[in-house]
């Protein structure tokens, strides 16, 4: 058992705050709730000491630890290997795509480059599958292998109802940061008091008053510092009270310090501690091989050992990862290199090829062909592995070492390609600069241009970013017209992006229809380029019978779930499925897309795109007036984006605010999305956030507000959302009886209505059509939306026209024939949780002599969003463990969150979610 929150634990002083705070841990995953920590600090403050305490006292516990090594090499998962070495023997327990994925991670098996995300699920199931409370410690993280992080920071974000302490040490500062976003504790240096009594536990000699206050001021509460540095003074120099600590950090400090208790050790020690602190593996049976490669005595190892900074047994440990940061910086080039040189001899080239690469690779002094080869070998089995940054770190050391400036070239470009997909783009426009230093022909020139111009589209969304990628396409058209085709749609994606603050659509669109024509049978991509392109250039009328093929050969792909070039297409955005739906008004197709769109992103682990599959599913659901489920997938979205680490989709969310006028959050939410797509020059988003303002003001009747914003938001042809905006700008134009405005708007409306034809379509054309009527024309008109809309899946939009329906009858005096009306369109807002339009609808009623009924409460909304999710999921008969898959969280978890759902509901088990949650009348067409 841990030491109490209250005392202070045996070895280790002043340490009571942060004591408490890891037994709260502990308390919590021996309760099953799981918890995350990560200690921030800097070198030598104590966070090392911290789990070791913790390891030794945590009763009850399995422990599982690895520490990061400096000198570690990207070799993908190995520190997540090492950490869950003890919990293999569950792996056959796992779900067969995730078991595959580990195994093949681990090196277990060969197979395709396993999703990152799909290993960290099944990570998490690993997690979830203990018998018993765990700690895993995982020391010195920032220097952790980038695939093994990522996958324990999802792991960390994801963990909630498991028997798990996940316990991280970070030394700061740590650039980029590593692990934003947890739990976290800073370990800051010890009190005065505690100081004096750490120091006087380690001094040989009687100290001056005064010296030691210096001591303990300069060490600034370090406890490493502390014990360190007066063991590396002369017996002389504290008593005499002369000596004056060097002003200097308490990291170099320390170095120096154990650089001075390693200098003074014999030569061969020095060199049996440096190989050691060079190999991140800790196996003594290589440090041993290597070591008499040098011609070293085992009986080398003693005066390390007896300094109390090594230890070597069947492991190799270092006292403290100060020490073996100490002895590695403090070594010479020359000496690393002999370092090296030995450790690759020493690897078995068969077993472990790519560690023995990487050592022949620092140990190298000029170029060698040999050992570039052997590196871009080493590159293609980590890509095999998932290990993205793995793979880009391989073909930059391989282009370092490549001799023949031919040869370099395209390992170059290679490695800039990896380096761009993992986000290091200081190493990417590096390794640009040395493949254009080379003899390049002109495909890889094309190749050049097309990376640099995604950086610029990347890096700071500039205007020029389409120009740029047509000019790599135009190059690249000759020689690879496929890939110049890809850049095509980069480019009308980049300029759709960039909507107004952009070069513009029309030019691109027109420079695309220059390019290569499509390849014969035409690809997906062909067909999607083509078709957006003709809508950009031509306008509607025939073009939109292409978009309309386009989305359906869209659909038909994912319903064959070609998942590869589905992911591919999600992540095009915006030229993706999601706008080009709505932009025909195709609401099955919208269905379709959306709803197989997720399907496909949670079956293949694909966390990259699973959230923009979701915010699309969102907006879907946003239109058929299911706000919960909307929320929900929003939530979920959100929540994903976290705990990969990339920025959260906000636009599903401020899109959910603006249909339920929550303010002051809705406007907050919109000014701050204005403010961040003018800031980005993404001129899409912001013509989206002035489309919700739009939509907020007219739900609560401001229809200056409302105009002003729809009249922003219509004032580019934004894809996907043009139309709607129009329709805002009409009602709310035609309430403020600027007829001119809302007969302009319509104007602009019908080419899309008309051609599209559908009974979204027709339904939107006609209830706007009957707000610029009068008399029996404008009740044709709405009679015919209601028609309309009632044969297609957006409900809210068949609510909005019982609104202005039900309104007209009243102010034509005919209050029974309104209530009809006013009461389903006030009906519909309720149930879907549209506040703004249903109070408008309240009001109209109240006006009229009816008495409204309360609200009737879904009873979803007494579950949190993810709550909600499971409650469906189990209703539908899906099991905890197929739960668990869809939303990336362990089976464990499931059965948490069921059991807060049956209380909530006031229910006993699954077999009662039916009575409780009715499933929701299916919004067909009829």
């Amino acid at each position: 058992m841990s030491a109490s929150a209250t005392e202070t634990p045996v070895g280790l002083i002043g340490r009571r705050r942060e004591s408490a705070a890891l037994e709260r841990v502990l308390a919590d995953a021996r309760a099953g709730t799981s918890a995350v920590l990560v200690l921030r600090g800097e070198a030598g403050i104590g966070k090392t000491a911290l789990l070791d305490h913790l390891a030794a006292h945590a009763a009850g516990f399995a422990v599982a630890t690895v520490a990061g090594v400096e000198s570690e090499m990207e070799l993908p998962y190995a520190s997540l290997h090492q950490l869950f070495a003890s919990m293999l023997d569950r792996l056959p327990q796992l779900p067969a795509p995730q078991r595959e994925a580990l195994s093949v991670a681990f090196g277990a098996q060969s197979g395709p480059p396993p999703d990152r995300f799909t290993v960290g699920l099944a990570a998490l199931s690993l997690l979830g599958a203990v018998d018993e409370p765990l700690a895993c410690l995982v020391d010195d993280a920032q220097w952790i292998d980038h695939a093994s992080l990522q996958t324990l920071a999802f792991v960390a974000r994801r963990l909630q109802a498991e028997p798990v302490a996940l316990i991280f040490a970070v030394r700061e500062p740590a650039e980029p940061p590593v692990l934003p976003g947890l739990a976290e504790l800073t370990v800051s240096g010890i009190s005065d008091t505690d100081a004096r009594t750490l120091l006087a536990s380690v001094l040989r000699v009687p100290l001056d008053p005064q010296v030691r206050d210096r001591l303990v001021a300069e060490a600034h509460g370090n406890p490493l510092a502390l014990l360190q540095v007066p063991r590396s003074l002369a017996p002389a120099e504290p008593a005499g009270g002369f000596w004056h600590p060097e002003g200097r950090s308490a990291t170099s400090r320390l170095e120096g310090a154990y650089l001075q208790q390693v200098q003074s050790l014999p030569q061969d020690t020095r060199q049996l501690l440096l190989i050691a602190a060079t190999d991140p593996t800790g196996d003594a049976g290589l440090l041993w091989r290597a070591a008499e490669a040098q011609d070293i005595p085992a009986a080398a190892a003693a005066p390390a050992e007896a300094a109390g900074l090594i230890e070597i047994g069947a492991r190799v440990r270092f006292r403290q990862q100060v020490v073996r940061t100490a002895v590695y910086r403090g070594a010479t080039m020359a000496q690393r290199r002999a370092a090296h040189l030995a450790l690759a001899e020493a690897t078995d080239p068969e077993l472990d090829p790519d560690r023995r690469a990487w050592h022949r690779a620092r140990a190298a002094t000029q170029p060698d062909e040999r050992i570039a080869a052997d590196l871009e070998h080493s590159a293609v089995r980590a890509h095999s592995r998932g290990g993205t940054a793995a793979t880009a770190t391989f073909l930059r050391w391989a282009t370092d070492l490549t001799p023949d400036p031919a040869r370099r070239v395209p390992r170059a470009l290679a490695a800039a390609e990896a380096a761009f997909e993992v986000g290091a783009v200081d190493h990417t426009h590096n390794l640009l600069a040395v493949a254009e230093a080379g003899p390049m022909d002109d495909l890889q020139r094309a190749r050049l241009e097309r990376l640099r111009a995604r950086l610029v589209c990347t890096q700071v969304r500039s205007g020029d970013a389409p120009r740029l990628l047509l000019d790599a396409a135009a190059r690249m058209a000759p020689l690879d017209a496929a890939l110049a085709r890809d850049t095509l749609l980069e480019a009308v994606g980049a300029a759709i992006l960039a909507g107004r603050l952009g070069p513009g659509e029309l030019d691109v669109a027109r420079a695309v229809r220059a390019g290569p024509p499509a390849s014969e049978p035409p690809r997906t991509v062909d067909v999607l380029l083509d078709s957006v392109t003709g809508r950009i250039v031509d306008g509607y009328g025939g073009e939109v019978a292409a978009l309309q093929d386009a989305v359906r050969t869209l659909c038909r792909e994912q319903e064959s779930e070609a998942t590869a070039t589905v992911g591919w297409l999600w992540l095009a955005c915006p030229v993706t499925p999601e706008p080009l739906a709505p932009e025909v008004w195709d609401d099955d197709a919208w269905h379709e897309l959306t709803t197989s769109g997720a399907d496909i992103a949670r079956k293949a682990g694909t966390l990259s795109v699973l959230p923009l599959a979701l915010s699309y599913q969102a907006n879907y659901c946003l239109h058929t007036g299911d706000f919960d489920t909307a929320s929900a997938l929003i939530d979920e979205s959100i929540a994903i984006s976290e705990a990969v680490g990339s920025t959260p989709l906000t636009y599903g969310s401020l899109l959910l605010s603006a249909w339920r006028a929550q303010q002051p959050q809705a406007l907050d939410a919109i000014e701050a999305g204005i403010r961040q797509a003018s800031a980005q020059g993404e001129g899409r988003a912001l013509a989206l956030a002035e489309y919700a303002a739009a939509l907020l003001h007219n739900g609560l009747g401001r229809y200056d507000a409302a105009q002003a914003a729809a009249a922003q938001a219509c004032a580019h042809e934004d894809l996907g959302f043009f139309g709607w905006a129009l329709v805002e700008l009409i009602e709310a134009a035609t309430r403020n009886d600027d007829r001119g405005t809302a007969v302009a708007a319509l104007d602009r409306l019908v080419p899309s209505t008309r051609a599209s034809a559908t009974a979204w379509a027709r339904g939107m054309e006609a209830r706007s059509r009957g707000l610029l009527a009068d008399g029996p024309a404008a009740e044709t008109h709405y009679r015919e939306a209601v028609e309309q809309l009632e044969r297609c899946r957006i409900t809210v939009q068949l609510a909005r026209a019982h609104l202005v329906y039900g309104e007209w009858l009243r102010r034509q005096n005919r209050r029974q024939e309104s209530r009809v009306q006013l009461g389903a369109a006030h009906d519909a807002f309720t149930r879907a949780g549209a506040d703004g339009f249903a109070e408008r609808a309240r009001r109209e009623l109240i006006a009229t002599g009816e008495t409204v009924r309360k609200r009737n409460v879904s009873p979803l909304g007494e579950l949190t969003g993810q709550e909600a999710q499971i409650a469906r999921l189990a209703r539908d008969g899906h099991t905890n463990p197929e739960i668990a898959a869809q939303l990336f969280i362990s089976p464990r978890t499931v059965e948490w969150h069921l059991g807060n759902v049956f209380t909530k509901l006031g229910v006993s088990s699954r077999r009662y979610l039916h009575a409780a949650l009715p499933v929701a009348e299916p919004s067909e067409p009829v």
